[in-house]
């Protein structure tokens, strides 16, 4: 790691002001190249502890870089991950207004919670399908702190893996039988098909990410925790959103979830999912 904890605290800093002020920051890797993903990591245990004193919470994890072509866009042999928050978790049909954002573009992904803890090293693909409760039809909207998404490896990590928002679908039970890398996925925009995808577009097999980020979260002594959403990765390409737009993913098997761009509507569809005991 290159940079320094104040150093890191500082960038931290930059991030939260620029969630705040909906107004994005120069790259990090503009001045120094050389930052890697310990450096993007330590950045966003800053961030994440700045937003968690504002009163947030951590509902789980989203991993990123999840396909082969991504991680060799970014130079990397591995995902991302960063933290779910409730604050920006909604229920299908929301509402959402673009103008909470900076640059969102939106993703499908099947999404987990789980049923019970897992704490890596060591955990296997079996162990985590043996924890999985439910399995969730999801919408990611990916979003950038940074300049014109101008990211590298260290800033989209610092950034929270450009995490902006989660639209969650029902909650289905998780069938052991089930291959999830055959799952497959159909992505519209305003009713025109845009993309299509299956699990195995995710790590190969989406249940593999649930193993690799308990894994990899087990190195620095953090464990998933029972009742925790686990996101397992795009689908497809992502889709940029503007105002007007409605997306609905269709899943096999998990039904669909949706989600309208708009000036929120005074309902309870626009207002975050309820958490209670880590589940929405």
């Amino acid at each position: 790691m290159k940079i320094s904890a104040e150093q890191a605290v500082h960038k931290a800093a930059e991030l939260y002001e620029a969630r705040a002020k909906r107004a994005p920051v120069k790259p990090f890797t503009d001045e120094d190249p050389a930052l890697g993903m310990e450096d993007g990591y330590a950045i966003q245990r800053e961030l994440t502890a700045m937003l968690l004193a504002d009163g947030d919470e951590v509902i789980g994890y989203k991993a990123g870089l999840t396909s082969a072509p991504m991680q060799s866009l970014f130079g990397v042999g591995t995902p991302d991950y960063g933290p779910v928050l409730s604050s920006t978790v909604r229920d299908s049909g929301a509402r959402l207004s673009p103008d909470t954002f900076i640059a969102p573009r939106v993703e499908a992904e099947i999404v987990f919670r789980l049923a019970a803890p897992l704490a890596g090293p060591g955990v296997t693909v079996e162990q985590a399908r043996a924890a999985i409760g439910e399995v969730i039809a999801g919408l990611e909207i990916v979003d950038s702190r940074i300049e014109n998404w101008r990211i590298g490896i260290a800033d989209t990590i610092a950034d929270l893996a450009s995490n902006g928002a989660a639209v969650l679908g029902r909650s289905v039970a998780f069938r052991p039988d089930l291959d999830f890398r055959l799952l497959g996925m159909a992505f519209f925009r305003n009713g025109e098909l845009v993309a299509t995808g299956a699990g195995a577009a995710a790590l190969g097999d989406p249940v593999a990410v649930v193993a690799w980020l308990a894994n990899t979260l087990g190195k620095h002594g953090v464990a998933l925790d029972a009742g925790q959403v686990i996101m397992t990765g795009a689908l497809h390409a992502a889709v940029p959103m503007a105002s007007g737009d409605t997306f609905t993913a269709e899943f096999d098997r998990l039904g669909a979830v949706t989600l309208h761009v708009d000036d929120p509507a005074p309902s309870s569809s626009g207002r975050p999912a309820t958490v209670r005991d880590g589940r929405t």
